[in-house]
């Protein structure tokens, strides 16, 4: 059996390109599928896609390890984000085929089972990018949490930090502290509300005062409380924080996430399968995790195929504690890709398709041909028009 070709997809699914990957063999009907989406770098990682092609073509599709070590070691530059994100869609993939192959879900390759069902949690606004980025009070935030919890979950994300930089004015702390209160009070005690900073605090400092304000309120844990790859800054914040601290969805290499774990510069990780290398990788840095006392909260705000394969994930690794999901993003989610994501309680339940369980409709995917994402960086301008992280 040997892999024939490698063929990056685009969807538009409004407010974000998903990029579908699909990886054909030469046996009659069977071909794997993944997803490599990288927001505002759509045409780069189809690019990619294609760049590292060559570098598989002809290959067993079964030697996983093998295909995705080529692809990293024979390409000589390092990855980075656009060429990791492009491997992994094409790992992906690859798992999908070996499942198919031997007729089992690719969680029984990865290890089998280890739980019952898998926890889950969404992001107010669902997958209206605007909502997420631009509600800034109380009232349509309460209004947008009622409508999350309405539909089954029991978890959800915010992100309600004002843009800021060194420095956190107090009037902006005391804001965000309001905004953290009424969504505590509409969703109740046992709600978990999880906090995103999205690394917009430029100090460490900075950081550290918005966490103490939301800290009475309880959320699950604080992402992203500085920009990634400051290992030393995490470690600060995690040592004073009296919120559980989660970062990692823009760490790609092993090494980057290798360093937080010496330091112990975080107390959850947070790898994306589309990003870090794929599925093979993610468990590697969730082993990693675990030696160092830590769970994986994975980052998924992605497309169908990318939430396949977190379920696949999160159903063989004992150290995954919550599943980032976009579920029903845009109406036509699983119009394009029919898929075992089935959700009863809050919980994902556990697919016994084979492969990944998804078959992509390319002739639906066809109706969503690419179109630009929204900059909302635009917006990230501080009152003396410097500009800041967002």
């Amino acid at each position: 059996m040997k892999i024939v070709s490698v063929t990056a997809h685009i969807v538009n699914a409004e407010m974000r390109n998903w990029v579908f990957v699909k990886v054909q063999t030469d046996v009659p009907g069977l071909h794997g599928w993944g997803e490599a989406t990288l927001e505002w770098k759509t045409r780069s990682v189809a690019g990619a896609v294609e760049d590292l092609a060559p570098l598989v073509l002809g290959r067993n599709p079964l030697d996983i390890e093998q295909a995705v070590r080529a692809m990293r070691k024979q390409s000589f530059w390092r990855p980075g984000a656009i060429g990791m994100s492009a491997i992994s869609g094409i790992e992906i993939a690859l798992w999908d085929i070996a499942g198919k192959h031997f007729g089992v879900p690719v969680w029984r390759l990865l290890g089998g089972q280890v739980r019952d069902k898998v926890h889950v949690y969404t992001h107010l606004g669902f997958g209206d990018m605007r909502a997420v980025y631009e509600t800034d009070s109380v009232d349509p935030l309460v209004e947008r949490a009622h409508e999350v919890l309405s539909k089954g979950y029991t978890a959800f994300k915010v992100v309600i930090l004002p843009y800021v930089h060194a420095y956190a004015p107090r009037k902006a702390v005391s804001h965000v502290e309001r905004l953290m209160a009424g969504l505590r009070e509409a969703a109740g005690p046992d709600t978990e509300i999880m906090l995103d900073f999205h690394g917009k605090p430029g100090s460490v400092a900075t950081a550290l005062q918005f966490i103490e304000a939301v800290a009475p309120h309880k959320p699950m844990f604080v992402e992203e409380p500085i920009q990634p790859g400051d290992a030393r800054g995490m470690r600060q914040i995690t040592e004073r924080s009296a919120v559980p601290v989660a970062t990692g969805e823009r760490l790609v290499e092993r090494s980057e996430f290798e360093e937080h774990f010496h330091l112990r510069a975080m107390d959850i990780a947070q790898p994306d399968i589309c990003h870090c290398g794929g599925l093979l990788e993610a468990k590697k840095i969730a082993a990693m995790a675990e030696t160092a006392g830590m769970g994986v909260a994975p980052h998924n705000p992605l497309g169908p195929i990318a939430g396949a394969a977190a379920l696949h994930f999160a159903v063989s690794t004992p150290s995954h504690i919550i599943q980032e999901e976009m579920v029903g993003a845009v109406p036509w989610y699983f119009d394009v890709v029919p898929s075992p994501i089935e959700m009863v309680d809050g919980h994902w339940k556990v697919p016994e398709a084979p492969g990944l369980g998804i078959e992509v409709d390319e002739a639906e995917c066809a109706k969503h041909p690419f179109a630009p994402e929204v900059y909302h960086t635009t917006n990230a301008v501080i009152g003396d028009g410097t500009i800041v992280d967002w």
